[in-house]
């Protein structure tokens, strides 16, 4: 009866150990999991956790297992017996580690970034978080033209339309939306993007510019370039105004700018309506006129090449815009037409809107379309004049003039 007590206390002291060693490693492997979550942001790996879990165990036989050899006290009397502990110890840790490194991590999703989301500073900038690898962003159904530019290809949209993105995690507002906006424009050829991204990274509204039309970056809109055979000035050179003439009988065609000469072909960007005056089997006589400044044709050649556009609103009254002074606006006012009265060019921050005003602006798309919202009366029932129209209607100019929306590329 003694022995077999003795082997039952020597048992349950064993199976003790085995479980304190189970718990050691899962402990061990709990702690990593929590701390590599909330350091890294992301799931430990399985190595890393078996490694710190393990290694504790390996620690702990080594020291009170050799220790308790030496000084008499270890339940194992043979290194038979030792060697099998060993083998059954480290085989029960594996398991304790794969359930406190899931404890672990589990936690560390649950508590500590949680905590960290609600304690991000509100005033520095909202950030759109996520307890997985990346942020989706999933675009919506509808998709919008931007105004002032040519739309894209329907396949485009349908290709785009609820499809998702993914992008990396802690990327504030304006950094998910500068992602976006590269991405759409460098792999469907976008020219430009108007996108509005709510504070969590969901697409509220989104609309799609195609690149910039015409031939050259100063040739507008409504515009065309025909090839003739001509007897161009030696000294004539790509942007000189000719005038183009018939040789019999002698008479002026019509005016045109000259873009490039081959041998006794001239290419000429006529406007899109003179281009049925043109025969191509003729030869014409050209005339270059004196040399001037041409600072419509600088103006859109830098604003096609700019992010932003050229548009303009007719404040409403009762608007946002009735009696907000110029500098209240975030962006550039180049000109105001009054109702009544002459043009003001590029006006002192402090001038202040009135009913009928037509206010020329400069901008990226999206604040041009947040201005005309603000043209736009508070009372919806305002929002249309005697005969129907809106007097709020927007119509993206060219800076030549001549009529068409503004091409530029984003």
């Amino acid at each position: 009866m003694v022995v077999a007590a003795s082997t039952v206390q020597e048992a349950t002291e064993l199976l003790a150990e085995l479980v304190w060693l189970v718990l050691l490693a899962g402990a061990l492997a709990g702690l990593a999991a929590f701390l590599y979550r909330w350091y890294v942001r992301e799931e430990v790996p399985v190595g890393l956790a078996l490694l710190v879990g393990l290694a504790g165990v390996a620690a702990y036989l080594n020291t009170s297992r050799a220790l308790g050899q030496v000084i008499g006290g270890s339940t194992l009397p043979t290194e038979r017996e030792v060697a099998l502990f060993n083998i059954v110890a480290f085989a029960l840790a594996t398991g304790g580690v794969f359930l406190g490194r899931r404890a672990g991590d589990r936690l560390g999703a649950d508590v500590v970034l949680r905590s960290d989301i609600q304690g991000v500073d509100r005033d520095v900038g909202r950030l759109v978080e996520t307890v997985g690898r990346a942020t989706a962003v999933e675009l919506p159904g509808e998709i919008e033209d931007v105004v002032g530019y040519d739309p894209v290809p329907e396949e485009v949209k349908e290709e785009l339309a609820d499809r998702t993105f993914l992008f990396p995690r802690r990327l504030t507002v304006e950094e998910l939306r500068e992602r976006l906006v590269s991405r759409l424009e460098a792999d469907y050829a976008v020219g430009t993007v108007d996108v509005d991204l709510a504070a969590d990274g969901t697409v509220e509204y989104l609309a799609l510019g195609s690149r910039a039309a015409g031939i050259g970056p100063t040739l507008p809109p409504e515009s065309s370039a025909v090839a003739v055979r001509a007897d161009p000035a030696f000294a004539a050179s790509a942007g000189d105004r000719v005038q183009v003439w018939e040789t019999d009988p002698p008479r002026r065609l019509l005016t045109a700018e000259l873009r490039g000469v081959a041998d006794d072909v001239v290419t000429l960007a006529i406007d899109a309506a003179d281009t049925t005056k043109v025969d191509p089997s003729r030869e014409y006589h050209l005339v270059t006129l004196p040399v001037g400044d041409r600072p419509d044709r600088e103006f859109a050649s830098l604003l096609r090449a700019a992010d932003e556009t050229f548009s303009s609103v007719v404040v409403a009254a009762g608007s946002p815009l009735d009696g907000l002074p110029v500098g209240a606006l975030d962006v550039a006012v180049v000109a105001v037409t009054p109702e009544d009265g002459p043009p003001v060019g590029v006006p002192e921050r402090g001038h202040v809107f009135a009913p009928g005003d037509r206010v020329f602006a400069i901008a990226r798309p999206e604040s041009l379309r947040r201005l005309e919202t603000a043209a736009k009366p508070l009372d919806p029932s305002l929002d249309a004049d005697a005969d129907g129209q809106s007097p709020t209607e927007t119509s993206p100019t060219p800076a030549d003039g001549s009529g068409g929306g503004h091409p530029s590329g984003n």
